[in-house]
């Protein structure tokens, strides 16, 4: 919280080059704006692009404004298709942004981006709208006066943790992550062999960006795999400078680098979530998680093992695996982690319970019923809505 007061305080003060916003009369529509340098194929925009479309249009208009690339990726097109206004404003200054969003009488304005790349914090320095949200795509408080609120659930903001956060907490039921039931695995079956695996061993695997691999992390890592003969460690194919460090580093370890295989990227993210139920165990990195690739994960039945953290991004993992009904999957210490991942690998019967439990609970999760969500989300926009109107805090 002081680190992003600082940066506010430094680059994104409260612009006054614009009145105040005049209370707006009550709209027959709550109107809501989703403000995103990503409309396009981008883990946000690939979590969210249901939610817009399944938007109760009796009670709410949805506008997007994208100052994004106008990429027309399939990823784009849909989520042009499934919003009911959208405004490239890529070309345009804050100020016009603002005075757009104004005209419109937009009532809530959803900073998808905080401070996240090509995002534009100055938009909501200078009010889009009378109600300006925090929410999904930046994993942290952002330290703004005229940010009012953040989305979130009680795993990842416990109460006793609220002071951290500038924002208010508007805190939805089950986990603050949406999902898209529409990105399903392929029908494409992948061996182990075509994935380039080996036929026998537990395979331990990690799809997160390489930034997210920390020292003690990757140490902690080779130390499950030291304990587990026949094991492997499965990682994206990230860059040629990350895969010569990480094998450089597991052989300081004593561990063998071929232990270590790196997947291609595929073209389709569908495969993708085919291939990845060929792993056995996701192990996830603190103190920032795996977020949507904990999703993906989770709804193709791969159990991911986790170690909860003190801030938002690290225990975005934790509320994903407590709306899936897996609490015993998340560890609260580094021996307990490490203890765990190695017993799933050498107890067959344990590890065949977690996977069964995970498929089954799946079933009735919440965190995969968008048209649940869209009903839990809505709820804290009237909340808030109602605030404003009745002149509330």
């Amino acid at each position: 919280r002081k680190t992003a007061e600082i940066l506010i305080n430094n680059k994104y003060q409260k612009n006054h080059d614009l009145p105040e916003i005049d209370q707006y009369s009550r709209h027959e529509k709550i109107r809501v704006g989703y403000f995103s340098a990503d409309f396009r194929e981008h883990p946000v925009t690939n979590l969210t692009a249901e939610l817009y479309e399944t938007h109760d249009r009796k009670k709410f208009e949805i506008y997007a404004f994208s100052f994004g690339l106008d990429t027309n990726d399939e990823m784009n097109l849909r989520i042009k298709a499934g919003v009911d206004y959208f405004h490239d404003v890529s070309s345009m200054s804050h100020k016009e942004v603002v005075l757009l969003a104004r005209s419109l009488e937009l009532d809530i304005a959803i900073d998808l981006g905080g401070f996240t790349q090509d995002t534009r914090t100055g938009i909501f320095a200078m009010q889009a709208a009378p109600i300006q949200v925090n929410y999904l795509g930046y994993s942290s408080t952002m330290g703004a006066s005229y940010m009012d609120y953040i989305i979130a659930d009680p795993t990842l903001i416990p109460k006793n943790k609220q002071q951290y956060y500038s924002e208010k907490i508007a805190y939805l039921p089950d986990s603050f992550m949406v999902n898209d039931t529409k990105n399903k695995k392929s029908a494409r079956k992948f061996t182990r062999e075509e994935a380039g695996l080996p036929n026998k061993g537990f395979i331990y695997c990690c799809f997160n960006n390489y930034y997210k691999i920390t020292p003690l992390v990757f140490a902690s890592w080779m130390r499950i795999l030291s304990e587990v003969d026949g094991s492997i460690l499965w990682l994206s194919d990230g860059n040629k400078t990350g895969i010569g460090n990480l094998k450089k580093e597991a052989k300081k370890y004593g561990v063998d680098d071929s232990r270590l295989i790196f997947a291609p990227r595929l073209d389709l993210r569908e495969d993708h979530l085919s291939r990845i139920q060929l792993a056995d165990l996701f192990l996830d990195t603190l103190p920032y998680n795996a977020h949507a690739t904990t999703s993906d994960a989770l709804q193709v039945g791969l159990p991911v093992l986790t170690k909860i953290g003190e801030s938002f991004a690290s225990r975005v993992a934790a509320s994903l695996i407590n709306s899936v009904n897996m609490p015993e999957l998340i560890t609260s210490t580094q021996d307990q982690y490490e203890a765990l991942a190695i017993q799933l690998a050498t107890d067959s019967l344990k590890f065949k319970d977690i996977k069964a439990k995970l498929e089954n609970n799946l079933l009735s999760s919440p965190l995969y019923n968008t048209p649940l969500y869209a009903k839990q989300i809505e709820s804290a926009y009237l909340a808030m809505y109602d605030r404003y109107q009745k002149g509330l805090e």
